[in-house]
């Protein structure tokens, strides 16, 4: 029997796709791969609609409590309450196959929400873990990700301001932490920089999302 996959599209954009380009080039990228996998499970998560607790003082503290045996009814109705959502965070995005980025560059990087998501997910004994004498090994290492960003100028590699572009080699970063080798980049660059050229680079990117969700 062949298994179904199940995929999270995570968008970190407060915009749709008609008024941002990243968004629509997702939307391209999931409607070319239901259609190419109709069976398979695509899960939206708009990170802007969504509880993310920040990793506080609250998620310390209770960390610390639960590392030190406390059971979690032993912990404060707040605590219980971030540490419970992130471990609902953590366990969905481990239980998935495939992830599918999308967001803006801001100010050299993506919207803190991108980040706060990422925080959830890098928890110890769920998406890596510590071995003694060797250091940190991910455990998503059968997964793939894909990733999406739009910048209006053009940060990737080969470019004057590449090592200004932060955003995609983070996350880059990231997913290598997990274990996830199979991580491919579609950037929608420039468009600011070259707004008479904006709508050809916006097709183009879309083009190539439409390629990559076929093979993905």
């Amino acid at each position: 029997m062949i298994r179904m996959a199940t995929v999270l599209y995570i968008t970190a954009h407060p915009h749709d796709h008609e008024h941002s380009y990243s968004m629509a080039v997702g939307k391209q990228f999931v409607q070319a791969y239901r259609s190419a996998n109709p069976g398979d499970e695509v899960i939206h998560l708009d990170l802007y609609e969504m509880d993310i607790p920040q990793l506080d003082a609250d998620v310390f503290s209770a960390w610390g409590k639960l590392g030190a045996g406390a059971s979690i009814e032993q912990l404060t109705d707040t605590e219980k309450a971030k540490v419970r959502r992130l471990d609902e965070l953590v366990d969905q995005f481990a239980a998935a196959d495939k992830y599918v980025f999308v967001n803006p560059i801001w100010n050299y990087s993506y919207p803190p929400v991108m980040k706060a998501y990422i925080d959830s997910i890098c928890i110890a004994g769920k998406t890596f873990k510590y071995i003694p004498g060797k250091g940190r090994t991910g455990l998503l290492s059968d997964k793939k990700a894909v990733h999406i960003q739009a910048s209006g100028s053009v940060l990737s590699q080969g470019s004057t301001s590449e090592d200004m572009e932060m955003g995609h080699r983070h996350l880059k970063v990231i997913m290598d932490f997990l274990g996830i080798t199979s991580f491919e980049a579609i950037f929608a660059e420039g468009m600011a920089a070259a707004p008479d050229q904006a709508l050809a680079i916006k097709e183009e990117a879309m083009e190539r999302a439409r390629e990559a969700a076929r093979s993905f």
